[in-house]
């Protein structure tokens, strides 16, 4: 038997690479899509915004080590007078002195680490705080406030000259969330284009999965600059839209319910009707069929009404047709113009008898989160709670509205609201769930998979298993339906032209 090592392998095309070098397939932008900053670390619950730290609990943290560096010090004060008197009877006290020396050298320690803590929670506290100001200056102005956005504006610069590294901090953090939150986008499209590329050639999947990748950050980039996808509180749609024809058509069951119909009498149990979770709601989101509207009018013990409306996404990729959720609405609601959608819903609204005023519950998808985005801010209605799933808009809607945002970081069309507002939106309660649907990545996956509804539905069935008290306020939204003593329930279909 010969000890000669067999030669290269000429027929097979693909030899094994040798120890520490890549392989034809693992050049740098492989390396890059694989490596580039994933967030899949599951559901991700947050109450919005660039800053979810309160600055003041970081001042008083701040403030403690300071107390317990004086504590400290007080302590080394009382261990250096022992240590003192024992150096009188140095020939019984050797043992003891060399403890005492060992541990006024910890305490010396600790006191330098109590100082550094409270300097870095002090500086820290001061950078949430420049981001949340440069978070409220960019909605002043979006909301053309210029006297707050003046105020704002010095007392950043009085900060910045004040604290220089808790703002380089700050521009530091700033960067981090301009860079992550579209770091799944831009991670799978470059994956993607390695994979398509790969299978003309191996320069093809460096060219195509750079090229992939750097579009998609660069269109980020303007997404997020531009402001596209963000709509402050006094956004207005412009244009006029229509005319559009609106029908009611049969009801179809909610979730839970035992049989359908148009109206649900007082004697059914209003709590079978009202959605129990976030993933009820997806279920009864219409689309289905020819509904577009669904409006559910419920009767309160104390004679009061509300509405919960629910609108679908887009139902057609034709521009200008019969259907008004089509892309043409879609672009028009993106780009501030009013869309025959829209027109659609407010129409079929007064036909549910919603006048101005009333208590809403806005629940809506895709392109209907856009519509109801902007019925929350000049529909004239009492809004009480806006549900926005996949939605390519963030609407920031008034401390009086509970905001609910559901998000796939994979999502494409999410991504079009450039992250979502800066700062935290809507009363207290409201929150942010997101997470990546699918982090990995093939040429034969259906068209947007983390934009499809069901995959909406399984996030929203996580939210609803979760723990988080940020979810409660949510859930007493649903409570409060329930006990409402009748529901009725239509729902509308709607067409282009006059009818």
């Amino acid at each position: 038997m010969s000890d000669t090592k067999p030669g290269p392998n000429l027929v097979d095309p693909e030899p094994a690479p040798e120890v520490g070098r890549l392989g034809p397939n693992e050049g740098a932008i492989g390396l890059l899509a694989e490596h580039w900053p994933r967030v899949d670390d599951g559901l991700q619950i947050r109450g919005g915004g660039a800053v979810a730290v309160d600055t003041a609990t970081l001042s008083a943290a701040a403030v403690r080590f300071d107390t317990s560096r004086e504590e400290l010090s007080s302590i080394g004060r009382r261990l250096r007078a022992l240590r003192a008197e024992l150096g009188t009877h140095a020939e019984y006290t050797a043992d003891a002195r060399a403890a005492a020396s060992v541990l006024a050298a910890k305490l010396d320690a600790a006191q330098v680490e109590a100082d550094e803590i409270a300097a870095a929670l002090r500086q820290a506290a001061w950078a949430y705080e420049m981001v949340e100001i440069e978070a409220a200056h960019r909605s002043a102005v979006l909301a053309g406030d210029t006297d707050r956005a003046r105020r704002l504006d010095a007392r950043m610069t009085a900060l910045v000259d004040a604290h220089p590294d808790a703002w380089r901090m700050a521009l530091g953090s700033q960067f981090e969330r301009a860079v992550m939150w579209p770091s799944e986008l831009v991670r799978q499209a470059t994956q993607w284009g390695v994979a398509v590329g790969g299978e003309v050639s191996d320069p093809g999947s460096v060219v195509v999965g750079g090229a992939a990748g750097l579009l998609t950050l660069g269109g980020a980039a303007v997404v997020g600059l531009s402001g596209a996808g963000l709509l402050s509180r006094n956004t207005r749609l412009s244009g006029s839209a229509g005319p559009v024809t609106v029908t009611p058509v049969v009801a179809g069951p909610p979730a839970g319910a035992t049989s359908a119909g148009v109206a649900f009498a007082p004697s059914r149990s209003p709590a079978s009707v009202a959605p129990q979770s976030l993933s009820a709601v997806t279920e009864r989101m219409p689309g289905a069929g020819d509904s577009r509207v669904r409006v559910e009018r419920y009767t309160m013990p104390d004679g009061s009404r509300q509405y919960a409306v629910y609108l679908a996404g887009m139902q057609s990729f034709d521009v200008g047709g019969e259907e008004p959720w089509d892309n043409a609405s879609n672009v028009e609601l993106y780009a501030g113009q009013r869309s025959d959608s829209y027109t659609a819903t407010q129409a079929a609204l007064a036909q549910a008898g919603v006048q101005p005023g009333d208590a809403v519950h806005l629940f809506g998808f895709s392109q209907g989160a856009m519509i109801a985005g902007h019925l929350a801010l000049e529909g004239g209605y009492d809004t009480q709670t806006l549900v926005s799933i996949g939605s390519p808009v963030d609407t920031d809607v008034g401390s009086d509205t509970l905001s609910v945002t559901l998000r796939h970081t994979d999502d494409p069309v999410a991504g079009l609201a450039g992250g979502g507002h800066a700062a935290a939106v809507g009363a207290p309660g409201s929150f942010v769930a997101e997470r990546v649907f699918d982090p990995d990545v093939g040429t034969d996956e259906p068209r947007l998979p983390a934009h499809r509804l069901n995959a909406y539905a399984e996030t929203a069935a996580l939210v609803d298993a979760s723990t988080d008290p940020r979810v409660d306020a949510l859930r007493d939204v649903f409570a409060e339906l329930a006990r409402a003593e009748s529901v009725e329930v239509t729902e509308y279909a709607a067409t282009r032209g006059a009818g």
